[in-house]
């Protein structure tokens, strides 16, 4: 394991990447134009972590990814468009004082195995439970497509743009392993898909 890194973070409640995943942002902010025109004369990394409240300079939770810039767009006014192609995770050691409108942090990553797989019980039983999920919410799935994907792409993929609330993102990310992100999913979609739908304080909180 490599030892501590210096990570420049984006902090934005609701916005989880996974490694392996992309995740597109309209930056706007002056601060985090900043922080992307420093990644972009840097490594183009950008790491990605949830705020634990709405508050300015609000604590961070400990766990977040690490981003590279795949894709870039400036406009004429400073803004940007940009793809984020998740790398590894990575757990807060301590935020770091800074002279840059962007917050830093030390941090560790973390080391996911390299191949990680679901039994065939665990499979099925996730994709019964997701097709119950998206006939409830109303969403319409290529099934077809989705049973090509392999147990990291589609977990991780659901874990990713599932509608639930911030909380229950972070707990999805900071699963240990592909298993237990599927057991902490079946259980999130159960909860979330037999709630109302109109309940916008429903959360695992």
């Amino acid at each position: 394991m490599a030892g501590p890194v210096r990570l420049s973070i984006f902090p934005l409640g609701g916005a989880i990447l996974f490694p392996g995943l992309q995740l597109p942002l309209h930056v706007f902010e002056p601060r985090y134009q900043a922080l992307v025109g420093s990644a972009l004369a840097k490594d183009r990394k950008i790491a990605m972590i949830q705020p634990q409240g709405p508050s300015e300079g609000a604590a961070l939770f400990e766990v977040g990814c690490v981003g590279r810039i795949d894709e870039v767009e400036a406009l004429e006014d400073g803004r940007y468009n940009i793809v984020l192609e998740g790398e590894a995770r990575f757990r807060v050691l301590r935020e770091l004082e800074v002279t840059t409108p962007f917050r830093q942090v030390e941090g560790e990553l973390i080391a996911d195995p390299d191949v990680e797989a679901l039994s065939a019980i665990e499979r099925v039983g996730f994709e019964s439970e997701a097709r119950e999920f998206a006939d409830r919410q109303g969403y319409s799935v290529d099934w077809e497509a989705v049973a090509l994907l392999d147990d990291q792409a589609l977990i991780n993929g659901v874990s990713q743009i599932a509608p639930f609330d911030s909380a229950a993102k972070q707990a999805l990310l900071e699963a240990p392993d592909i298993a237990t992100r599927c057991g902490l999913l079946v259980q999130l979609m159960q909860f979330f898909g037999r709630s109302d739908p109109d309940e916008s304080n429903v959360t695992l909180q």
